[in-house]
């Protein structure tokens, strides 16, 4: 069943429908699943993190629309050692003023989208959030000019 949903996602997207978004995460899993497994089904990654432990971890981001962004660490033996939804209340809730953009994306993974207000003196990452409503929720650092976290807050799209 799976092979003729993206087979049919694959014919809608050629025709520019792009409503089908197949991403079969759960189909991978920790000390099973190889890295070839990974790209095979995802994909390659949005961003490669190499860790000081010789792993490597591989961002799969679903911005700017989705609201997840799941980062997939593969051992020096090429299967996977875990698998981390990152966009959490308690992902989010670690950011302090004074951390860096770096840290920041390291952590959540790549933003869906940046604005600057009063010349660029501040700059606001947003994340889409899963939210309890209907509205759109979204999660947002910001930084000063010199890229260090000021503050974080949340703001919320209501229906049209």
């Amino acid at each position: 069943m799976k092979s003729v949903l993206k087979l049919l996602c694959g014919l809608l997207s050629m025709i520019g429908l792009g409503a089908c978004d197949v991403f079969d995460i759960d189909a991978i899993k920790p000390g099973v699943s190889t890295a070839y497994e990974v790209r095979d089904r995802l994909g390659a990654p949005n961003t490669e993190w190499r860790n000081a432990d010789g792993t490597v971890t591989w961002e799969y981001s679903r911005q700017p629309a989705g609201v997840s962004c799941y980062m997939i660490t593969i051992g020096s033996d090429r299967i996977v050692t875990a698998v981390e939804q990152v966009l959490t209340e308690a992902n989010m809730a670690r950011i302090r003023p004074g951390w860096t953009r770096d840290q920041v994306r390291r952590l959540l993974g790549r933003q869906r989208s940046e604005e600057r207000y009063r010349a660029g003196a501040e700059v606001v990452w947003d994340w889409q959030i899963p939210a309890e409503h209907v509205e759109q929720t979204f999660f947002n650092v910001h930084f000063d000019r010199a890229g260090v976290v000021v503050k974080t807050s949340r703001s919320v799209k209501p229906p049209p």
